[in-house]
Formats: C-alpha cells, sequence, structure tokens
C-alpha cells in the first residue's frame, strides 16, 4: 500500500499478538502498547535529520552526529493515543507534546472534537500524530485537518493497528501524509471496529469495560 510501512520485526509482531489476545490483562495491555510504540518509533524517525558537532571522546577530538533542528512533535489523539505517548517518549524525550481530544460519535462514527493544544510553532516542526487504531479514519483525517489548519506541513501518523478503509480514507484525505503500523487488517464491523482488530484499545488501556 503506497504511503504505508508495516513494521514487521518479529518483536513488534509477537507484541501485536499480545494486544490482539483478549485474555490479555490491562497491565500487560499496557506495557505491550508502550513497547510495541518504541519499536514503530524507531521506524517512524528513521531518517530525521542529523548535522555534525566537534565533541571530545575520551580518547580524542571527534566530530560525531546529532539529530538537526526543531525537536519533533509527537501529537497523541486522546484518549487512546496516550497510551502509545511513553513508549515514543523514550525515544525521544525532549520531544514536545500537543493533545488531540476526539471522540467517535456512536451513531455517526464521525470525529467529533472537544480539546486541541499543541505547540504554538507547530508549523516549525516534524509532527507524529499517536493513535493505536486507525479504523474508519475519520478521527485521523480530523486530527490532521486541525494540524493543517494550524500550518504543520510534516506530518506523520503511527498507529498499532489500521484497516484497509482506514489506510484509504486517510490516504485520500491527506496523500502527503504517511502511515506506520504493525499491521493491516482488511475489514471492519458495523460499529467500525477492526476485525480482528484487537477491540476498544481505549477501553484495554484503561480498564474502563
Amino acid at each position: 500500500m503506497k504511503g504505508v510501512t508495516i513494521v514487521d520485526h518479529p518483536l513488534v509482531q509477537h507484541k501485536l499478538t499480545v494486544l490482539r489476545d483478549k485474555t490479555t490483562s490491562t497491565r500487560t495491555f499496557r506495557d505491550a502498547t508502550r513497547e510495541i510504540s518504541m519499536l514503530i518509533g524507531y521506524e517512524v524517525t528513521r531518517d530525521l535529520p542529523l548535522e555534525l558537532v566537534e565533541i571530545e571522546t575520551p580518547v580524542a577530538a571527534a566530530r560525531s552526529a546529532v539529530l538537526a533542528g526543531k525537536k519533533l512533535v509527537f501529537a497523541p489523539i486522546l484518549r487512546s493515543g496516550m497510551g502509545m505517548l511513553d513508549g515514543m517518549l523514550e525515544l525521544a524525550p525532549s520531544a514536545r507534546v500537543a493533545h488531540i481530544g476526539l471522540y467517535r460519535d456512536p451513531q455517526t462514527l464521525g470525529a467529533v472534537e472537544y480539546y486541541y493544544k499543541t505547540p504554538a510553532d507547530v508549523a516549525e516542526r516534524l509532527v507524529i500524530v499517536l493513535d493505536p487504531m486507525l479504523a474508519t479514519g475519520h478521527t485521523a483525517v480530523a486530527a490532521i485537518d486541525r494540524l493543517k489548519e494550524q500550518g504543520a506541513a510534516n506530518i506523520r501518523f503511527a498507529c498499532l493497528l489500521a484497516s484497509r478503509a482506514g489506510v484509504d480514507n486517510l490516504r485520500g484525505a491527506h496523500s502527503d501524509v504517511a502511515v506506520w503500523t504493525a499491521a493491516v487488517d482488511d475489514e471492519l464491523n458495523d460499529h467500525g471496529y477492526i476485525v480482528p482488530g484487537l477491540g476498544d484499545a481505549g477501553d484495554r488501556l484503561y480498564g474502563t469495560r
């Protein structure tokens, strides 16, 4: 699928199976979400720009690479996107964090916004939107719409699991936004859940069902 990177590392695929299993406990689900998010994060940030700086090692002077430019922004979609944030911050602890509060209307399956807060200069930074599930794609599209309204132009989307319809909807609305995920499932059910999927990620992260 154009614009989609499936992170097929064995550890990612193993942890995805842990997430899919309905007998997985809330604590284990949280831990696996953090771990798989960090592994996916390595791939999402693989091409971050570098610059050379002068340093002194214990042996000699050297020119060595460090990250260049402004710190990136992680933008979790509340509430379930917060489950991916800790793993991403383990990779980039100085990253800025935006918060995008959206929920899916149970009748229309459309996205409803209730909170939005980003760094003032988000337009000058790489933004990585985080949401465990890319199901219908409506919430992801709405989040990216808002970021673009604020001027953000360098946006990526990271999730644990996507549906083919969700990918098509996101890429159809925002062809410039690439997607990183552990897998793409083929189907959605009548309630907009990915099949076979892993259920409601928010409920499983926070033990609310």
